[in-house]
C-alpha cells in the first residue's frame, strides 16, 4: 500500500505543528450528522486571528475496532 504525496505532506505539517506546540483538540460538529467530533487541528496566526487547520478526528470508542491494519485490509 502506497501513501499518497498529499497525505505525506499533511503528516509532515502535523509533525511540525506538534514540534512547535501548535496543536489543538477542538470539539466540532460533524457537517453531515451534527454529531460531536474531537478534531486535531494545527494552530496558526493570520494577523490578530487564530487559524485552525483540521487534520482529522479522534476515533470514537475503541480504534482497534474501527480500523484494519494494512496486512488484513482488503
Amino acid at each position: 500500500m502506497s501513501i499518497p504525496d498529499h497525505a505525506r505532506a499533511n503528516f509532515q505539517t502535523l509533525l511540525r505543528a506538534a514540534e512547535n506546540g501548535h496543536l489543538a483538540l477542538i470539539e466540532c460538529a460533524d457537517a453531515g450528522t451534527g454529531e460531536p467530533r474531537y478534531v486535531i487541528c494545527a494552530v496558526g496566526r493570520e494577523r490578530d486571528d487564530y487559524v485552525f487547520t483540521p487534520f482529522g478526528h479522534l476515533a470514537e470508542g475503541n480504534p482497534f475496532d474501527t480500523y484494519l491494519p494494512p496486512e488484513t485490509s482488503t
